[in-house]
């Protein structure tokens, strides 16, 4: 059977035996369960097609399965505090966290954590990358989502503390979940709240494009893959499209069912804490507190399949399924290192010795070696360590080429002498 395009990854509190579980999208068959532990909320993600990592729930710890050996888990992730929310970014190279008010990257390459971000008041609860990679946003329970470009955070400077690019601060309670569009730094992002509203923001600007002021607090959010419509999940079950191509849609309104795109998916008997839909933005797949996971058909708003979990669902992700998932023989390209709890590495941390690191440097103080330059360093040290140990360095060396010279040569004969003896014994008449 070949394998399935895309697939559902969801996670509970409650599974004692499995932390995830891969389903089938249309079938809803079980397709992989992954051992150890549960994860929190938020923070079930893929890297590089190659690895899951989700956080602990309730612990310091990041789980690390290899995609495709889901009975193993293989590495385990320390980190200073509990994980609230964990996100990679889509190329791969950068890993983000939310520990307590403070976001931490890691570099994927070397393990490296590269930058501390204690911008927020109070906890961090979600965080998002752009599709392109270059900006991410981080919500937190002080009110206010921030924007923060890649480029900016990573600079080599430590001196000066990286500052987001905007302040989204127009919620009045916490921030439950964003969402970012595609089209890069030209993307839209929603930010859901506790206010009982949901708000649309223009990356490139900071500028509030929409609100939507609903009856319920609203607790996850997302689009579909054309931005057509908005899906806010709220505290009573309910399921909440927004039409974003309505002729009367006004910056700030109320939502209200009509039929004009606006609609309400009923099903769940308790809050919906995570939303996604699939790459052709048919299926709905939303998880709920109430121990379940359904699928929608968005065209018609009825729930097509309900899958039951043991506890209350902490993550639901639609995605393409990777090339290697269901292979057990691969392995991936490249090893996880092992990753730095300290922003400058100490004595046990991953060291600097012999690396050559290529970083996306906004800001300079000084200039750098070109890559180019540190492979040619690299490579004259390389040799030159080689040279010193075979033949030694200072007046020696001569001393030490003719001895080896005289080996070399006591060796040929010796190996003459060996070919002579067997001639003779294969040619010797009987």
């Amino acid at each position: 059977m070949a394998a399935p395009l895309e697939v559902i990854l969801t996670s509970d509190s409650g599974s004692p035996l499995w932390n995830s579980t891969v389903f089938d999208l249309h079938s809803g068959s079980s397709l992989l369960s992954y051992r150890g532990g549960n994860s929190s909320a938020r923070t079930l993600v893929v890297l590089r097609g190659e690895f899951l990592l989700s956080a602990q729930l309730g612990k310091n710890v990041i789980n690390v399965w290899e995609i495709q050996r889901k009975d193993q888990l293989q590495q385990k992730i320390l980190c200073p505090g509990v994980v609230t929310c964990l996100m990679a970014s889509p190329n791969g190279l950068f890993i983000a966290a939310g520990v307590a008010e403070a976001v931490y990257l890691w570099e994927v390459c070397t393990g490296k954590l590269l930058s501390i971000l204690s911008r927020h008041y109070q906890d961090v609860t979600c965080l998002k990358f752009t599709d392109d990679s270059s900006h991410f946003v981080s919500g937190g329970k002080d009110n206010l989502a921030l924007v923060w470009s890649l480029s900016s955070v990573i600079q080599l400077d430590l001196n000066h503390a990286p500052e987001p690019r905007y302040v989204l601060s127009r919620h009045s309670l916490p921030i439950t979940d964003l969402h970012c569009g595609l089209m890069g730094v030209q993307a839209r992002v929603a930010t859901a709240s506790l206010d009982q509203t949901v708000k649309v923001w223009e990356l490139s600007s900071g500028e509030l494009l929409l609100s939507v002021l609903f009856d319920v607090e609203i607790m996850s959010v997302t689009f579909d893959p054309s931005e057509y419509f908005l899906f806010c999940g709220g505290s009573d079950g309910n399921i909440f499209q927004v039409s974003l191509c309505s002729q009367s849609l006004s910056r700030d309104k109320s939502f209200q069912s009509d039929n004009d795109g606006n609609q309400v998916f009923k099903g769940h008997r308790n809050l919906v804490t995570c939303l996604s839909v699939s790459m052709d933005g048919t299926i709905l797949a939303s998880g709920s507190h109430d121990e379940t996971v359904r699928l929608w058909d968005i065209q018609s708003k009825q729930s097509i399949r309900c899958l039951t979990h043991k506890g209350p669902v902490t993550n639901v992700v639609i995605m393409t399924a990777p090339a290697n998932m269901f292979l057990p023989d691969t392995r991936p390209a490249v090893p996880l290192p092992r990753f730095s709890r300290h922003l400058h590495a100490s004595e046990g941390d991953v060291g600097d010795a012999g690396e050559v690191c290529v970083r996306l440097g906004r800001y300079t103080q000084e200039e750098e070696e070109t890559y180019l330059q540190k492979a040619e360093r690299l490579n004259s040290l390389m040799n030159a360590v080689t040279d010193k140990s075979v033949y030694g360095d200072g007046e020696n060396t001569k001393v030490r080429v003719a001895e080896l010279e005289e080996e070399v040569q006591t060796l040929k004969k010796i190996n003459k002498d060996l070919y002579d003896f067997s001639s003779q014994l294969l040619t010797k008449p009987t």
